[in-house]
């Protein structure tokens, strides 16, 4: 702290080579955080997964169909403990830019498997009654101002020609999970199941089973694929979270991509600010002569352009997490329905932070340890 008078009056000697490094700084920063958050968003599926649910798929991939007669011959299976099913629906809302999450779903079994889904009685008790309808999560019910009582038309060309389905909502549900998924929409079996071609019908996409206990996940798993086994619609079994990953997947690998852009935004940084501090060294060669030869120990000398270098990353570390703060909530509201819930979390910050420390020290080490070193008749000399 005896040292902060000369430090700050270092950073400021040139003022706009101060504001370029930490406005870079804070570019990379930012960058850093969005990207670490888009990360966190796609992974949070995983992480959040039950442990005591599996997921039951067709063998070939998702985009076939099983019969929903395989539901009653799960259940026989010891260790199952409830299953519903659920279908891709993939409508559109008005244009094709409103993108969300439409799923079919089982009413009578669903919240017994997804109990993190929350719904009042009132209104459950309400959409089991209306065919027509509909259970759409808080944050796209915000997105497109529903509210409960709203008659929504969604229209759809997957299952035959384009036709318009008519929703009523009936129902808002949350998510009891920090951060967890409330931009979906359900509709009913039923209703879906009396629209679609008869190739379609009596079919379900995948199913969701709880279990009794997570430790059965293995034993159970084998007993379904090992069930329906050279059947016309093999089966392919699951945990919850190795099915999130692989859907991850299907989007590219993600975390290769992040850890890619995020290592070159570190040796970004690291030669920006690492060049900033080795000029301003070189500018005062004199300077820092004089102050060894007034009594300055080298130790000093290198605290100092530590110092300086620190503080460069510091605020351009807190500046750019600044604007993350701000500007991530933003993004992730015009991108409801592409991307997961975008949260900045307190990890986030400490990790960007600490990176950013990181590279202060690291930046200004080279440059600190060569002034330390320096022999003041050298330096003079030079001057």
């Amino acid at each position: 702290m005896k040292f902060r008078g000369l430090i700050f009056a270092n950073l400021f000697r040139k003022k706009l080579r101060l504001v370029l490094t930490i406005g870079s700084f804070a570019v990379a920063l930012f960058l850093f955080a969005f990207l670490a958050v888009v990360k966190s968003a796609f992974s949070r599926g995983t992480e959040v997964a039950g442990a005591d649910r599996l997921v039951v798929i067709n063998r070939i991939g998702l985009i076939q169909t099983l019969p929903i007669s395989y539901r009653d011959k799960i259940l026989t299976i010891p260790g199952v403990k409830a299953i519903t099913h659920n279908h891709w629906f993939g409508g559109v809302y008005q244009d094709e830019k409103n993108f969300f999450v439409q799923f079919v779903i089982d009413p009578e079994n669903m919240r017994q498997v997804m109990a993190e889904f929350v719904v009042p009685d009132d209104q459950w008790a309400n959409f089991r009654k209306d065919r027509q309808g509909a259970i759409v999560g808080a944050r796209t019910a915000k997105r497109f101002g529903w509210k409960i009582g709203d008659h929504i038309p969604i229209k759809n060309a997957l299952y035959g020609p384009t036709k318009t389905w008519e929703f009523n909502i009936d129902g808002i549900y949350h998510n009891q999970r920090p951060g967890g998924d409330e931009a979906q929409f359900w509709l009913q079996y039923k209703y879906f199941d009396e629209n679609v071609p008869p190739v379609m019908k009596a079919t379900a996409g995948w199913y969701v089973l709880k279990l009794n206990s997570p430790e059965d996940a293995v034993r159970v798993a084998k007993a379904i694929d090992s069930m329906f086994a050279n059947s016309s619609q093999e089966t392919k079994t699951e945990t919850e979270s190795a099915f999130a990953a692989g859907f991850v997947k299907q989007f590219g690998n993600i975390e290769f991509l992040i850890l890619t852009i995020g290592t070159v935004v570190f040796f970004t940084l690291l030669l920006v600010t690492g060049n900033t501090m080795a000029i301003s060294v070189r500018e005062r060669i004199g300077e820092l002569a004089v102050l060894k030869a007034i009594g300055f120990s080298d130790r000093s000398i290198l605290f100092m352009v530590l110092g300086e270098s620190l503080a460069i990353s510091l605020f351009g570390g807190v500046l750019g997490l600044a604007f993350a703060g701000l500007v991530i909530p933003i993004i992730g509201g015009t991108l409801v329905g592409f991307l997961p819930t975008l949260i900045l979390s307190s990890s986030v910050i400490f990790l960007g932070l600490a990176t950013a420390l990181l590279v202060g020290a690291i930046s200004g080490l080279l440059p600190g340890i060569g002034a330390m070193r320096m022999r003041v008749v050298n330096a003079l000399g030079r001057v």
